[in-house]
């Protein structure tokens, strides 16, 4: 691929609100050549099926995004009871039908039960890879393999309403959650089956689908420059994260890679590192010994 020797350096976060329709990796790229950036990449999938917050990283951001795939989730959802499918979700065949006698108290007697730390079997269309190969691809083979459980949390899952065949929940889950197989594991405990017809992402990490903007949005500014004034600084990602402010002299030794002394205690793990009180520098990690190292110095921080 020819690369673009006029595309644009940007730093950056973007948070967008992405439509139903194109995949995530459809999205990123109309948003990358909108901005005319050089480097891009998004923190996680979104099924086409699904709208909602999809961060967006440029340049060193990109080297950040590791964090918010580890961040918890938020998502409004709605299952369609009655019916099961083979993607768990509206797109795929249907394999099953059944009858719909499900009150509000049967599906708060039932949540419960996926409440807290679960087990969750992947579902066969997902990106998840067997010896090289996505699963997803495995199944329009009609080929179905074992699939390894995984641990998840579901912090919170509220009920909004049933109407009909339609239940509609606000769950906010751990890294790793497939809502879909939710939808299915429910619909089981329910005993009528179900899918996921609607899907939207509200929040990852710290970073909330109020901040988000619209490809259409985007489209409606003149110049790339413009649409770069929408991008939130490197350190967006990482708001939950404890900070550390050096003072120059401290900035200047972990620059040249060495662990510096912090003034006051700080329990051991990752943090995010300032030069005074604005100047992001990167990431580091406090040592058990109290000091803090530098473990991903990115833009200002970098060089002597």
């Amino acid at each position: 691929m020819k690369r673009n020797r006029n595309c644009l350096p940007l730093d950056g976060v973007l948070l967008l609100d992405k439509p139903v329709g194109p995949t995530s990796n459809d999205a990123l790229q109309t948003v990358k050549r909108m901005l005319n950036a050089c480097k891009a990449g998004h923190t996680g999938s979104l099924d086409p099926i699904a709208t909602g917050l999809l961060p967006l990283c440029f340049g060193d951001a990109t080297r950040l995004s590791q964090f918010l795939l580890d961040s918890d989730k938020r998502y409004w959802t709605v299952f369609r009871l009655g019916v099961t499918t083979a993607t768990y979700d509206s797109e795929g065949d249907v394999l099953r039908t059944r009858p719909v006698t499900v009150t509000k108290a049967d599906v708060e007697r039932v949540l419960p039960r996926f409440s807290g730390p679960i087990s969750q079997v992947p579902p066969m269309y997902s990106a998840i890879k067997r010896g090289g190969q996505p699963l997803y691809k495995l199944a329009r083979a009609g080929v179905e393999v074992e699939r390894e459980p995984r641990d998840i949390v579901i912090r919170e899952m509220k009920f909004l309403g049933l109407e009909g065949d339609r239940l509609t929940l606000e769950i906010h889950c751990s890294k790793g959650t497939y809502i879909r197989t939710l939808a299915y594991d429910i619909g089981e405990a329910l005993g009528c089956g179900a899918h996921v017809v609607e899907l939207r992402r509200l929040a990852v990490g710290v970073l909330d689908i109020k901040d988000a903007v619209t490809i259409d949005s985007l489209a409606a500014m003149a110049t790339p420059q413009d649409r770069a004034t929408q991008l939130l600084p490197l350190d967006a990602l990482l708001g939950s994260m404890p900070d550390v402010h050096l003072t120059a002299l401290a900035a200047h030794y972990l620059r040249q890679g060495q662990s510096v002394s912090l003034q006051h205690g700080r329990e051991p793990g990752w943090v995010r590192l300032y030069e005074g009180e604005s100047r992001f520098l990167g990431l580091g990690q406090v040592l058990d010994d109290g000091r803090v190292a530098p473990r991903r110095l990115l833009g200002a921080g970098k060089g002597i």
